[in-house]
């Protein structure tokens, strides 16, 4: 029974990304060799319409999934389709490359000069040049109704990349939104990774040394003895497809920001973004006995090469419900001394 089930989760993720492409190459020359990529299949998405400090993260703001690849190449430079097919305009700096079989390939900020339903031949014709002032190509790969990751293996040719992902640091935020220390945590919080990968071929120019999202966030919880308490859970999956842009908010947290960001009237050339993973968004504290936990977080690219980080953090939840943290000390207490019993010291 077992394995009729596993052949039918087969089959309907065959049916599911029935069109999925051959192994291809690079759509700008040359064609066999690895190019620099600035944006990386996954990454956040953001148009803030106040400025940062007129409440831009508070305010309205437009949130989507990059559902591509941006490949480096100066303003001008040839494009030529990874596939042959029917050329289809979207707009006027937009193609569709039908390849049939439910697999298309769509071409941004390029200056088309095929005609309308021309056919295209990989590799041989120039669909058109790389449009000025973007100094890049967004490539999308769809596979029936999905965008696909271009660079999970057997897909875009050459790849390789030898780095691995970043974890910079663990955000957690209370009830209200405020960014709390690890110690003592009580009622509900979030928690939240601050992550990143780094371009396998350095990119060129003002994108040059900005982070790009990595393809795989989990996480878990334990006691200090290795017990878990939370299984693994998987914040964001981009290897294979993205979800819904109406799931924006439930992957990446308050506070992220793409590269260059764009607040207002105001964008922050060369700047890098900050790519906040949501890995809880209302975690009651309660359900955890008081006591000392340690969350773990892995962070993977592509290729799977991993990162992973330890962060111990306190429960502290009062019978009454109360923050025990927010209470004053009663007034007749002692304040603590400056150096507990048994501590290193740091006096004469």
């Amino acid at each position: 029974m077992r394995a009729a089930r596993l052949a039918i989760v087969l089959l309907l993720s065959a049916l599911a990304f029935a069109g999925a492409a051959a192994a291809y190459p690079w759509p700008v020359k040359p064609f066999n060799q690895q190019h620099p990529i600035r944006g990386f299949f996954g990454d956040p998405r953001a148009v803030f319409l106040n400025g940062v400090l007129a409440g831009g993260f508070d305010g309205p703001a437009f949130f989507s999934f990059h559902q591509g690849i941006d490949i480096s190449a100066p303003d001008g430079t040839p494009v030529y389709p990874v596939v042959s097919g029917t050329a289809h305009y979207l707009g006027a700096a937009t193609l569709n490359i039908d390849a049939g079989n439910d697999l298309i390939f769509q071409y941004f900020h390029i200056v088309p000069i095929v005609g309308e339903g021309q056919e295209v031949i990989a590799r041989r014709t120039i669909l058109g040049y790389v449009q000025a002032p973007y100094g890049h190509v967004h490539m999308t790969e769809i596979s029936g109704i999905h965008s696909v990751n271009p660079l999970q293996n057997g897909h875009l040719t050459p790849f390789l990349d030898r780095t691995k992902p970043t974890i910079r640091d663990v955000v957690i935020r209370n009830q209200t939104g405020d960014v709390q220390t690890p110690l003592g945590l009580c009622g509900r919080i979030q928690l939240a990774v601050d992550a990143f990968d780094t371009p396998p071929v350095p990119v060129p120019g003002k994108f040059g040394g900005l982070p790009v999202a990595p393809a795989l966030v989990r996480w878990y919880v334990s006691r200090l003895s290795g017990v878990a308490v939370i299984p693994w859970k998987t914040a964001a999956d981009f290897r294979v497809d993205v979800p819904g842009n109406s799931h924006f908010t439930d992957v990446y947290a308050k506070g992220t920001y793409e590269n260059a960001p764009r607040f207002g009237n105001q964008q922050y050339t060369s700047m890098p973004g900050r790519y906040l993973f949501l890995l809880a968004a209302n975690l009651d504290t309660t359900t955890l006995s008081n006591g000392v936990y340690v969350l773990t977080v892995r962070v993977s690219d592509i290729r799977g090469h991993k990162a992973t980080m330890n962060e111990r953090f306190s429960v502290l939840n009062a019978r009454t419900g109360v923050c025990p943290g927010t209470l004053a000390a009663p007034p007749t207490s002692e304040p603590p001394p400056n150096e507990p019993p048994g501590s290193s010291g740091g006096g004469d």
